[in-house]
């Protein structure tokens, strides 16, 4: 999988597992657009359909969408399944800045 992340490069990486008839999914979208407003020179998005990538969901262990992951130096660093509002996600992501 090609993520926007060299191994040691610090840069945390977000990754968004989603789906097409997953309506859950998007109401995450104006979230996370909120979230790079606010972090999107620190961190990078990237957002998985798992019709689309299955095998990067199950490399990732996602079994419901959707489902945040935070990626640092290619290790997962902290999981959500479903979604918070963004004033929580932003402050829990600058922990890990």
């Amino acid at each position: 999988m090609n993520l926007p992340e060299t191994p040691n490069s610090g840069q945390l990486v977000l990754l968004s597992f989603g789906a097409d008839w997953c309506e859950p999914c998007q109401w995450v979208k104006p979230v996370l657009d909120e979230v790079m407003r606010n972090l999107g020179k620190k961190i990078s998005l990237c957002e998985i359909d798992i019709d689309e990538r299955p095998e990067t969901a199950r490399e990732h262990h996602v079994l419901s969408v959707p489902t945040l992951l935070l990626m640092k130096n290619g290790t997962e660093v902290w999981r959500m399944k479903g979604f918070d509002m963004a004033p929580n996600l932003i402050r829990i992501f600058e922990t890990y800045l």
